[in-house]
């Protein structure tokens, strides 16, 4: 083994050692539980260039060594592969979410599985509407001058709005609109949608033209979705049995209620074919520096639509974590495929 492997080898047996006893590594803790073949101080030697690449620091007065967030990216970086589910976890996930109904169960269950899996807070967005595509519009009359506007995508999303409209309509008015919104928007991704509102109400009767327009008016709406409805969370209990790892509490707390640091971090996901690790400072934001997010996205028909993550302590079991988050986040995209 070279010396810059041995190096590595060095550095991974210390995140290992700290992520499972949250102590300090010394070298004789390394020569008593890792077989690295060398003497205690050739692994110091090891320790102190470790530490002056700013891969590992030390903490107080301890003799030990503990990774930095620079020791835990390369340990992330290099590794070669992630901890596979065992049975018992795969028939918790199913028996979690094969129950589920509709995409609200879906999403709920999912991080209520993740939570528990990972003992850490989960997080599961929403399919993006962005990403989304028409399936089909419905409109319910409330009263002659009210309806209900029902948007149902082929993610499982359900908008419904109540449109007040500028004058009385009948029943076949109605069928006329319905069948106007879908025959020109049905199977349409909805990012497109804008521009093909605009040319609806050419395509009605003109005493029609005026309800149209208000319809399409709200429509548009419905597609700038406010981000407080686009995220689930689960878990954060979980943080209660982690105040060793972080010390300052608050600022986790409140970067969880800000869903907006949330949505970016799984928004990153959808560009991305991999489990995304995001390290202490590398998730940009000061609440979060003692803290890492590992997310991945999850796919309908082959395109991501939505992610999933977990957010945790930098002392974190990555390779079990990132395990988890990948199975779940393909779940979640086999049941979307089956509806």
């Amino acid at each position: 083994m070279g010396v810059e492997d041995r190096k590595l080898e060095v550095l991974r047996a210390i995140v290992e050692d700290f992520i499972a006893t949250n102590e300090p590594v010394g070298s004789k803790a390394l020569v008593d539980r890792h077989n690295l073949g060398v003497s205690s101080a050739t692994i110091r030697n090891d320790m102190a260039t470790l530490e002056e690449e700013g891969l590992i620091a030390q903490p107080h007065t301890s003799a030990g060594r503990v990774p930095t967030d620079a020791g835990y990216r390369m340990f992330v970086d290099r590794l070669t592969e992630v901890k596979p589910l065992s049975g018992a976890e795969k028939r918790a996930i199913a028996t979690f979410l094969d129950g589920a109904v509709d995409l609200d169960d879906v999403l709920h269950r999912a991080v209520r599985a993740l939570a528990q899996l990972t003992r850490n807070v989960a997080v599961v967005q929403y399919p993006a509407l962005s990403r989304s595509r028409v399936r089909h519009f419905e409109l319910v009359s409330i009263s002659t001058t009210r309806l209900m506007l029902v948007l149902i995508t082929d993610t499982g999303r359900v908008e419904q709005r109540v449109v007040d409209l500028p004058a009385p309509v009948k029943d076949g008015d109605v069928f006329e609109l319905r069948s106007t919104l879908n025959a020109r928007l049905r199977d349409r991704p909805l990012s497109e949608a804008p521009e093909i509102v605009g040319d609806l109400p050419a395509q009605v009767s003109p005493e029609l033209r005026g309800m149209l327009a208000t319809l399409t008016s709200v429509l548009l709406e419905v597609l700038i979705e406010p981000s407080s409805d686009r995220i689930v969370l689960g878990g954060t209990a979980n943080l209660s049995h982690q105040t060793l790892d972080f010390p300052a509490m608050r600022p986790v707390m409140e970067a969880l209620e800000e869903q907006v640091v949330l949505l970016r971090l799984l928004d990153q996901s959808m560009t991305s074919s991999k489990v995304l690790v995001r390290i202490g400072n590398e998730t940009q934001h000061e609440g979060l520096v003692g803290a890492s997010v590992v997310t991945t996205g999850y796919e309908l028909h082959g395109a991501k639509v939505g992610a999933v993550g977990v957010l945790g302590p930098r002392r974190m079991d990555y390779a079990h974590t990132m395990g988890r988050v990948a199975a779940v986040a393909r779940y979640v995209g086999d049941l979307l495929e089956e509806r």
